[in-house]
């Protein structure tokens, strides 16, 4: 269970968005990982990617323009069966650990993965066992 870096991005939102910021990674040779969005906030959402290299994300990304942040995330690799995902949750809950942002996704292989944003990685790192 490792500490991640993800790329947070704010930008308009309108069409285009998300493929404009495909296509860039895509162009430098950057595999997306994961990928959340958010909800819009005065015309701005938010877009935390997980990439296979953070720092060459960060060079394309500049040199297309757009700013982007840093944010430290966990990435869990969970059983693919119910309530795996409560467990690991409710961990972090009894040790006060708020989870600003969840993402997941399930192989066919019996594993899932999920990324969150904690406050504080290596904490909740030591809660989870990691």
């Amino acid at each position: 269970m490792p500490n991640v870096t993800q790329l947070v991005l704010s930008l308009e939102s309108k069409p285009g968005v998300l493929a404009n910021i495909g296509g860039i990674l895509a162009k430098a040779g950057i595999n997306i990982e994961g990928l959340c969005t958010g909800e819009t906030t005065g015309g701005r959402g938010k877009i935390r990617l997980l990439v296979a290299d953070p720092v060459a994300a960060e060079a394309a990304l500049k040199a297309a323009k757009i700013r982007c942040g840093r944010e430290e995330a966990l990435k869990l690799t969970l059983e693919n069966r119910p309530g795996a995902l409560a467990e690991a949750a409710q961990r972090l809950a009894q040790a006060r650990i708020n989870v600003k942002c969840a993402y997941a996704t399930a192989s066919g292989a019996g594993q899932a993965v999920a990324v969150l944003t904690v406050a504080n990685a290596q904490r909740a790192l030591a809660v989870l066992g990691g």
